[in-house]
């Protein structure tokens, strides 16, 4: 079981309807994996890492910096937390829209210990000037604090403690060269089989002392988008259902009614994943169409619907982006039981005339 614990809402805060509160995070605390041992899935990203701390270990050195990438929910702060604890070390946690300015950076990394790790999630989202500075900081551990303003400005050199950055990344395109390749190590965090996602669900059921046979296991898998964090936010909404509505054990029945309470269907597709869909299919005729009459359609951001439910849509081949907008696959209209047309869509709002 791994997952991340962002301050703002996910997709898997969509899925059960809220928001992380302080009990949420307390309970997904307590669920994290402590070490590399009892982190399930991922399996080459944790071989590769493994292998990276204990000949950091065995030198009596500080580890490489790590540069984590991949879709939220996988584990990428857990794994960074794991890090530390392998380590033996402290471990401080902040983000990129946080760092806007380099003196933010420059006080963080004068206040480090030796050995400590410093979290850096959505690294990509830092300000330039602080991205600047953390060049010289993992290379040389050194920064240059500007003192001063115009002609009598002065830089002053400040020494900082071997430290090791692991930065965390949805977006690694979006990361410039010369700090992707200041990372000694780079590991790309998959999307989770079923099998797996099983295992972190009996995992968490123990831990939350909840019985859940195999099938109701596979049932909340099968709906959980390939990630963790979705499967362990589903389990505690099961659970709700199984004491409410039944014996307290969750089986494939209860699991399935449960998460049609919560609106998740068999596939994984939430409210607005479904609400995506039937504008496309049933206003549009399947597309194409553009992203933004998409959204005014579903009654959303744009960048809602482009960011939160399109890449799980495309994902499952439900939906095609294309130059003249967005379209529905074959697989679309047999999800929500429609019949397609048997021509494409040539209509006044297909053929994407109104934005790309």
């Amino acid at each position: 079981m791994n997952w991340e614990d962002d301050s703002a809402p996910t997709a898997a805060d969509r899925l059960v309807g809220t928001t992380a509160d302080g009990e949420d995070q307390a309970v997904e605390a307590a669920l994290r994996p402590k070490d590399l041992g009892e982190f399930v899935g991922q399996e080459r990203v944790r071989e590769q890492l493994d292998l990276v701390l204990k000949a950091a270990r065995a030198r009596n050195a500080t580890a490489d910096h790590v540069l984590l990438s991949g879709a939220p929910g996988l584990g990428k702060t857990t794994l960074s937390m794991i890090i530390a604890a392998e380590m033996g070390a402290p471990i401080r946690i902040t983000s990129g829209p946080a760092i806007q300015h380099a003196g933010d950076l420059a006080a963080i990394l004068s206040s480090l210990t030796e050995g400590e790790v410093l979290f850096l999630d959505e690294i990509h989202r830092m300000s330039r000037p602080a991205e600047e500075m953390l060049y010289m900081a993992m290379e040389d551990f050194r920064v240059d604090v500007i003192v001063g303003k115009g002609p009598g400005a002065t830089a002053i050199p400040l020494e900082l403690p071997p430290f090791t950055l692991v930065g965390a990344t949805t977006r690694a395109g979006l990361l410039p060269p010369p700090l992707r390749d200041r990372f000694g190590f780079t590991g790309h965090m998959e999307f989770y089989a079923p099998a797996e996602l099983q295992r972190v669900i009996h995992r968490s059921a123990r831990l939350l002392d909840v019985e859940t046979d195999v099938e109701g296991a596979a049932e909340i898998a099968g709906r959980s988008r390939g990630t963790p964090r979705i499967a362990n936010r589903l389990l505690r909404r099961v659970r709700d259902y199984a004491q409410v509505k039944a014996d307290g054990v969750i089986t494939r029945e209860i699991a399935a009614q449960a998460l049609d309470v919560y609106e998740v269907d068999a596939r994984g597709l939430d409210r607005l994943d479904r609400a995506v869909l039937t504008a496309l299919l049933k206003l549009f005729g399947g597309g194409p169409v553009g992203l933004s009459t998409l959204a005014v359609a579903v009654g959303e951001e744009r960048e809602t619907v482009e960011e939160v439910a399109e890449p799980f849509l495309v994902r499952e081949g439900l939906l095609a982006r294309t130059p003249r907008g967005r379209v529905a696959t074959p697989a679309a209209w047999a999800h929500l039981g429609l019949e397609a047309p048997r021509r494409p869509a040539g209509g006044a709002a297909g053929p994407g005339l109104f934005d790309a």
